[in-house]
């Protein structure tokens, strides 16, 4: 029999950390974030980490388990999941990924095998002297032809990243998307995907309103201790809510542009999730407003009760 496996994803501020929880309280289940950032230790506010008064006495994993400077990928998201969705299923409980990264959480419901494509030296070493001639964005234009997924989800600064996609078409002559899309459309699990989503003036509304909550919850503080702190270059501070930030910290731009940025880039964000989510994924969506989430909760609840 296949193990059970619960996925609630969604844009940015759409509620589903609340709706993980609640649907964890009354299934005797256990949270494993599907996030890429919360994973990180002294990055709350930013990411909108879960609080430990929010989570309710439910049971959360992947939270806090590496340092700022620490990198994380897909696979070891991947290979850290897996187990845990085995152990909570032998314990009795139900395992329920709760995020918005679309790649991570594909990896784990697709049991997606990784390339293993072997490095080209010269050639690595022939991209690294072009960032150091030409810059970073440079480099990360040669993206935009042969690989156009990865141009979107890579941030520049992530250079190390972007010369990994470059290398992997050189090689093979396909790119990382490529090989995902070989992999099998069908779950390894017995699975429930729950998707929400929202009319999107009323959620920009509350991208808008979170981030001028983590403004006043000490955002800029936040990042201003890690920056202090020499947490820079790394693929921690790239993410929305702290490379806007530390422009502003670097004097490029001013405090006001700065949040503005932030603000237009996680809505941006918000749409690709659901553009990805949609075209990648077998989901039951759910369209959410401000006032309507008791009756939703007991229709997804019906679903997963029924489904599983």
């Amino acid at each position: 029999m296949k193990e059970k496996l619960v996925v609630i994803v969604g844009p940015t501020a759409v509620g589903k950390t609340k709706l993980g929880i609640e649907l964890a309280k009354r299934l005797h289940g256990e949270v494993i974030s599907g996030d890429s950032m919360q994973i990180y230790k002294e990055m709350n506010i930013g990411t909108a980490k879960v609080t430990p008064e929010e989570m309710e006495n439910v049971v959360h994993h992947l939270i806090d388990i590496k340092e700022p400077t620490d990198p994380f990928s897909v696979a070891e998201f991947q290979s850290l999941v897996k187990p845990l969705i085995s152990k909570i299923n032998a314990e009795g409980k139900l395992p329920l990924i709760v995020g918005g990264t679309g790649l991570y959480i594909s990896s784990v419901l697709y049991d997606y095998n990784f390339p293993d494509v072997p490095s080209d030296l010269d050639y690595r070493q022939e991209m690294e002297s072009f960032v150091d001639k030409f810059g970073v964005e440079k480099l990360h234009e040669k993206l935009k032809n042969i690989d156009p997924i990865s141009y979107d989800t890579i941030h520049p600064n992530n250079y190390r990243r972007v010369i990994r996609a470059l290398e992997v078409y050189h090689v093979t002559n396909k790119t990382i998307h490529d090989f995902q899309n070989e992999q099998s459309n069908e779950s390894q699990y017995e699975v429930v995907v729950i998707g929400l989503t929202m009319e999107r003036g009323l959620l920009y509304d509350r991208i808008n309103t979170r981030v001028d909550w983590m403004i006043d919850e000490g955002l800029f503080s936040e990042a201003q201790s890690l920056y202090d702190r020499g947490v820079k270059n790394c693929q921690s501070v790239q993410a929305i809510g702290y490379k806007e930030i530390y422009e502003y910290i670097e004097g490029r731009v001013t405090k006001e542009v700065a949040i503005e940025n932030l603000k237009q880039n996680s809505r941006r964000y918000a749409k690709r999730q659901l553009t990805w989510f949609r075209n990648k994924m077998d989901i039951q969506w759910y369209e959410m407003t401000e006032s309507n989430f008791p009756e939703k909760f007991q229709e997804i609840l019906k679903l997963i009760e029924e489904s599983l």
